[in-house]
Formats: structure tokens, sequence, C-alpha cells
């Protein structure tokens, strides 16, 4: 009897060991993860002091650039009636009819500050992913490593390329249909400078999301969730919604307008069924 309490107590003692050495282990990976992000923060944060040097910059033209009627994306548009007039004179935008004001007192400051801190969040994006790929990487196979080796560069500059599209497509056509539109003449349109820039920065930041589709299903296809066939099957599906997104982000009764918002979703969808369907063939090879 005495052998076997003995003998109970030394297993008891090493379960609690292992227990004990998971548990370092765990936080151990939870102090790596929090050093990699105290440097993605330090970095965001040397982005955010630089953008105060170029504060009229980010805000009279980065900004401010939608609500005016110079804007790149408003010549374009103009350009495009000219030379193609059945598309309507009510394309072209010349006129944007809206008052910004300032209700709070530290309001403009505050402005100032948060445009900086997103400039910051933006231009850092790439150095935190590569960060999350550092962390990441220990726990990878050699042929994972490989395969993902440009994980970083293909989100960064599908990220920036959404922010191109927001920035210039999503924001300024929403912006324009916002701003003038009225539901009574007697009625004027003054916001705030508060929801002027939420709204730019949801749109723009939206699209950055969005364009992350490929990469998104590229991991899910790696573990095995979505297929090529799956995407296929729902194709139809998928194409109304992205058309009702698109109808939302771009409330307005312009069918150009909202198929130009939608085109490149629906590029993005059917490479992200072309990268699905690269990981399946891949994994049928290995298997074979």
């Amino acid at each position: 009897m005495s052998e076997n309490k003995t003998q109970n107590l030394i297993d008891s003692i090493k379960n609690k060991t292992k227990t004990l050495e998971s548990e370092m282990s765990f936080f151990d990976h939870i102090d790596v993860l929090r050093k990699h992000l105290l440097r993605a923060l330090s970095v965001v944060i040397v982005f955010t002091i630089g953008a105060f040097y170029f504060t009229d910059f980010i805000f009279n033209t980065i900004i401010m650039g939608p609500k005016n009627p110079t804007f790149w994306t408003y010549r374009m548009m103009c350009k495009l009636v000219e030379k193609y007039p059945s598309i309507g004179s009510d394309f072209c935008i010349t006129k944007i009819d809206a008052k910004i004001i300032n209700t709070e007192m530290a309001g403009q400051f505050t402005l100032q500050l948060n445009s900086c801190v997103m400039v910051g969040i933006i231009l850092g994006i790439p150095y935190l992913l590569f960060e999350v790929w550092l962390f990441i990487k220990p726990a990878l196979h050699d042929k994972e490593r490989k395969s993902a080796s440009g994980f970083v560069f293909f989100a960064s500059f599908l990220f920036f390329l959404g922010l191109l599209f927001g920035y210039y497509i999503i924001c300024p056509l929403s912006i324009n249909f916002l701003t003038n539109f009225t539901v009574s003449p007697e009625i004027q349109n003054t916001f705030t400078i508060d929801s002027y820039l939420s709204s730019v920065m949801t749109l723009t930041l939206g699209s950055g999301i969005v364009f992350q589709l490929p990469v998104i299903i590229y991991i899910l296809s790696k573990l095995g969730i979505m297929t090529p066939a799956f995407m296929r099957s729902t194709r139809r599906y998928s194409s109304v919604v992205i058309l009702i997104i698109a109808a939302i982000v771009t409330p307005t009764a312009d069918p150009y307008t909202m198929l130009i918002v939608a085109m490149p979703i629906f590029l993005l969808y059917e490479f992200s069924i072309y990268i699905s369907a690269s990981i399946e063939r891949k994994r049928k090879r290995d298997l074979a």
C-alpha cells in the first residue's frame, strides 16, 4: 500500500511539473508576442510623431481632398463625360455644397491628433504584419515558411491598394452624394468635422480591409476550411452580396457608380478562387 501511495505521489508530482512547464511555455509565448507588439507600437509612434510635421498637407490636401471639386476623381469623371456624353452630365461633379464646422473647444486639436495617429497606424501596418510574421514563423515547417514567405508584401500591397481605391473612388462618390443630398431645400447640410473625418477614415480603411479577401481565403484554404468548389458554387450568391455592399457604400441612383465600386470586389473574389484552387492542386500533388 505504501509503495502504491509513493508511486501515486511521484506521478502526481510529474504531472504537475508537466502542467507547470506547459503554463510557462504559454506565458513565454505571450511575452514574446508582447515584445513584437511593443516594437510595432514604437514604429507607429515614430510615424505619428513624423506626421505632425506634415499636418497641413495631411489635413488640407489628403483629408479635405474628397470635399474639393478639383479633386482628382471629380476631374477624371468630368473628362469621361466630355469623351462619352452618353454617360450623362450628372456624372460630372463640379460643386459640393456643404459646410463643415467645429462644435467643440478642443475639436480642431483633437482632429490634428486623430489624423496623425491614423496616418501613423496606416504607415505602420507593413511593419505590424512583419512582426506578426516573425511571431508565427518559428511554428511553421520549412515548406510552410517558403509558401508564406511573401505574406507581408502581399498583404501590405493589397491593403494599400484597397486604401487607394477607397480614397479615390468610394470616398469621393459617397461624400458627394451625402453632402449634396437634401430632403428639403430649407434644410442646409452642415456637418461636424468629427463626422466628416469618421466617414473618410471608415470608407478608406474599410476598403483596405475588404481587399484582404485573398489573404483570408489563402489562410482558410491552407486550413482546409475553404475550397474552390464551394466558392464557385456560391458565386451567384456572392455576386448579389457584392452588389448590395456596393449599393450601401455608394448610396446613389447612378448604376455606373455602383458598378465601379463592385467591379474590383468581383475581381478579388475571382482571384481568391484562383488562390484556393492553386492550394488544392498543390495539396493533391503532395498526397499523390
